[in-house]
This record gives structure tokens, C-alpha cells and sequence, in this order.
């Protein structure tokens, strides 16, 4: 898999270049995995619906082809997009998620960060009141509300095009977190984001970008 670090972008040029990339990739292409910045967006999946968006404010809204719901990329944010064959993996999409989310959870707890999975609810959680603690979480969260005390640090959303992907994954690393109040963070309202400056994790954007760069190369090498 080949890593390319692309700093800071627009996301709309990404997303072209991404969709390009995929359709006039062949059998023998070689898998890539795309580090992105982004300027500050929201972005909506197909099923993303309008009144997740509770006020943009300036900071434009673009509907894209990964599933999921609206979410928010800005500075401070690492974006990873691996681009990869699935069929040549052996893997279907269920493994796909899984193993994007295996690699994040490697990357906090390279931080000391304990990170969580919510069935049903992609992406990557932390205990607001105790981030480092290792215990289980609840089947169903306190009064049955499985997001109950807890942060989403890390929001996922693919898309697959014959037996390929595209889109990824965003771990929050050092962002100003204010635009997440002005939508429904992935279709869930109320849900708390958080990213590791502000559980008290002091690391720069490339240390990051590196540490969750040979995470997912040893979790998407066939």
C-alpha cells in the first residue's frame, strides 16, 4: 500500500480525485492510503438528511457518495482515505469497517486512550468522564441510551465501487470542535465530540497522521 500525505485541501478536490482514482483502477493497481487536512466542511452521505444540518454558518455542506450521515472535517483533523481492493484483500465490507476501526482503536491506545465500538453505530467512542479506563461499556449505555456519557473521537463512511473503496475515516486530533454544535454529529443529536487535545493528549497533526498511517497498513495488508 502506498502512503501519500497530502497536507492541507479543499475536500472537493479530494473527492474527485478519489472518485477518479477508482474507476481507472485495474486488477494490478496498487492499493494507496491518502492523509488529507481538510479546510472546513460538512459533508452529508446518501442517506444524509437536511435537518441533521442545524446551521451551517458559512462553512459549505457537500453531499457526497459514502454512506452514513453528515459529518464534519476541519484543521486539526486527520483524514484517512485508504483506496483499496477489497476482492483482492478477501475481504467484504463488514471486515472493511472493522478493521478501519481496529487501527483507530491501535492509535489511541498508542495515546493511552481507551476507544470504544458501538454496535450499529460506526466510528469510535471514548468515556468522557474517564477516557484511559479500560472497563467494558454497558450492552445498552444508562437508560438505554447506548452514546450515554460517552464522545465520538473518530467518524467512518465508505463507499465501495466494484469490489473497491473510497472515503475512510476522521480522528479528531486538535481541532476547534464548535462547528460538531451546529449539526447532528452522523445523524445522532446531542452526540458529544471530542478529539485528543481536549482529553489531555498533546500530540502534533503529522505524529498522528503517521501512527494511524502504519495502523491501517498493517490491518489492510493482504
Amino acid at each position: 500500500m502506498q502512503v501519500l500525505t497530502l497536507g492541507r485541501r479543499p475536500y472537493d478536490g479530494i473527492e474527485t480525485a478519489m472518485r477518479e482514482f477508482t474507476a481507472a483502477r485495474g486488477p494490478e493497481t496498487e492499493d494507496e492510503l491518502w492523509l488529507v487536512e481538510h479546510d472546513p466542511v460538512f459533508t452529508q452521505g446518501l442517506a444524509g438528511r437536511p435537518e441533521h444540518v442545524l446551521g451551517a454558518s458559512g462553512i459549505p455542506v457537500v453531499q457526497t457518495q459514502r454512506g452514513g450521515q453528515v459529518t464534519y472535517h476541519g484543521p486539526g483533523q486527520v483524514v484517512a482515505y485508504p483506496l483499496v481492493d477489497l476482492q483482492r484483500m478477501g475481504i467484504y465490507v463488514k471486515e472493511f469497517v472493522f478493521r478501519l476501526e481496529s487501527a483507530v482503536l491501535r492509535v489511541l491506545e498508542s495515546c493511552g486512550v481507551t476507544g470504544h465500538r458501538i454496535v450499529g453505530a460506526p466510528g469510535i467512542y471514548v468515556r468522557l468522564d474517564d477516557p484511559f479506563s479500560h472497563a467494558a461499556l454497558a450492552p445498552h449505555g444508562p437508560g438505554g441510551n447506548p452514546f450515554a456519557g460517552l464522545g465520538k473521537i473518530a467518524a467512518l463512511g465508505i463507499k465501495v465501487s466494484r469490489h473497491c473503496s473510497y472515503h475512510g475515516l476522521a480522528l479528531n486530533v486538535a481541532m476547534d470542535l464548535e462547528p460538531f454544535s451546529r449539526i447532528d454529529p452522523c445523524g445522532y443529536a446531542g452526540l458529544a465530540t471530542v478529539d485528543l487535545r481536549s482529553l489531555g493528549v498533546d500530540i502534533e497533526w503529522n505524529d498522528a497522521a503517521e501512527r494511524l498511517a502504519k495502523a491501517l497498513q498493517r490491518h489492510l495488508t493482504p
